[in-house]
């Protein structure tokens, strides 16, 4: 995986919108350095990659891994 445990955060908010119905927010949050591991830089103007992208395998292990993932 691209991302140690310690450098990846999220949350989830949930409330009722102004039409009536429940809506939910996700809050993902990314540590700088991580970022930065990957070509990224927190501060650039647009999410333009500045280095090479990670290795397809990535995807394929998060899938494997996630708990609710139809094997």
């Amino acid at each position: 995986m691209p991302f140690a445990q310690d450098e990846l955060s999220w949350g989830l908010a949930c409330g009722i919108g102004p039409d009536g119905h429940w809506h939910g927010w996700f809050d993902v949050r990314v540590r700088a350095d991580a970022l930065r591991r990957l070509g990224l830089h927190p501060d650039q103007p647009t999410a333009e990659v500045a280095g090479p992208s990670p290795p397809g395998r990535w995807h394929a292990d998060a899938e494997r891994r996630a708990p609710n993932f139809p094997h």
